[in-house]
């Protein structure tokens, strides 16, 4: 991993020296405070591997408006200072787009981009109610909420029983800390409208020792059983669930479920696991193949090819083709250079922006920071991930009355 994190910031100081090469114009450029050394580095090396890729397609396509583009990948351990450190440094060389993909390091910033008016992007972390862009107006959260991701799963479940969900029994297993907490209170509060029984299982932290848990969630027979949890806590669970003779199709996980745990799952294994997820998984994408086609055929891919055959690096691609299109909307509408102001402008006229197939479409507006809250729900087959919905976004009212009470006590 060191050897990747010391890759990575040469290929961001290589990126650069190419780009000003290629036009006097200052880049426009992107802050990657990311953990590469520590918590998150099950996702973080494929969506910093896919922005840098981004980036480099762009620039061989000519930049946004005739500017490069430059993505600058730095280390925070997870450490929120590290996170300030990296922001405040980046910041003061003229980058005004951030993102952590850490919710400690987001909570962290999040006031200070606020007050600096800089651009903090937190897709799939962060504050859940950071989507309210009428007090949150620099911050944009741009896919799924965690409480818009366990909504949309209980539509789901909806689905599978036609409607009615009052003989139902759902247990929620969670990581107990604030990421696994998060949809707590949306799930009890789906629980009381559509009379379905909630069992909470929390599993402490790291997720090796979950005996206890599946053996309770065998003797309670939930119909189906939502998870918040991460990396190899997948792993742990499937042997418990085997273990107890639990059927894997019951399982619905978070979206940070990849090819990574199928693999030590075992393909067979995880057969009937489910997701939810609002990128595309999978190579059959026109973005992907481009980018195979350009880059990696030619040599010039910014990492390992086998990091690109992962959902994580979708999603990168996902995340950083909405912040170079909020530039190229802003350059467009604006001119260059592009500003904090511009840029917001151009982020909040997304509008159904899939790129190309790759994602649910999002639209984003001064009100909604987080582009519609869209995702859908996949199944493993044994050899690649099959849709069970469409793109939804559920219990909307719901969700926005958790958003809009939670807001409302930040702007107090």
């Amino acid at each position: 991993m060191k050897k990747f994190t010391k890759a990575l910031a040469v290929l961001s100081m290589f990126g650069g020296a190419v780009f000003s090469t290629q036009a006097l114009a200052e880049p426009f450029k992107i802050g990657i405070c990311y953990d590469l050394s520590k918590a998150y580095t099950f996702a973080t090396p494929q969506v910093s591997q896919a922005a840098m890729d981004l980036a480099k397609l762009i620039n061989m396509k000519g930049g946004i408006g005739g500017e490069p583009v430059e993505v600058i990948v730095r280390d925070h351990g997870n450490e929120p200072q590290r996170g300030i450190e990296c922001y405040s440094k980046l910041s003061r060389e003229g980058v005004f787009v951030f993102d952590t993909l850490s919710t400690p390091v987001s909570l962290a910033i999040l006031p200070r981009a606020m007050e600096d008016g800089r651009i903090l992007m937190q897709s799939l972390v962060g504050r859940g109610d950071a989507v309210d862009g009428t007090v949150f107006d620099w911050v944009y959260p741009i896919g799924p909420t965690y409480w818009g991701q366990a909504a949309n799963d209980v539509a789901y479940i909806k689905q599978l029983h036609d409607g009615d969900l009052s003989d139902v029994k759902v247990g929620f297993v969670y990581f107990d800390y604030p990421f696994g907490q998060e949809p707590i209170e949306i799930l009890e509060t789906l629980s009381e409208k559509e009379g379905f029984e909630l069992e909470l299982y929390p599993v402490p932290l790291p997720g090796s020792d979950q005996a206890g848990v599946w053996s309770k969630v065998r003797r309670d027979k939930p119909d189906h059983v939502i998870v918040w949890m991460l990396g190899g806590a997948h792993v742990v669970a499937s042997k418990e669930m085997k273990r107890n003779r639990i059927p894997m199709d019951k399982y619905i996980s978070v979206n940070w479920l990849n090819e990574v745990d199928i693999a030590n799952i075992g393909k067979e294994a995880a057969k009937g696991i489910k997701r939810g997820t609002n990128v595309v998984g999978g190579q059959d994408i026109a973005l992907y193949q481009e980018i195979m086609a350009e880059l990696y055929d030619k040599g010039e891919g910014s990492g390992p090819i086998e990091k690109t055959q992962d959902v994580f690096y979708n999603t990168g691609l996902a995340m950083y083709s909405i912040m170079f299109e909020a530039a190229r909307k802003a350059a467009e509408a604006e001119g260059l250079p592009i500003t904090p102001t511009s840029y917001k402008a151009g982020l909040e006229s997304l509008e159904g922006y899939d790129a190309n197939g790759l994602m649910a479409p999002v639209t984003v507006t001064a009100e909604d920071h987080g582009g519609g809250g869209k995702t859908r729900i996949e199944m493993w087959d044994g050899e690649t991930w099959v849709p069970q919905t469409d793109w939804i976004s559920a219990y909307t009212d719901v969700v926005w009355g958790v958003v809009k009470e939670s807001s409302a006590k930040y702007e107090q």
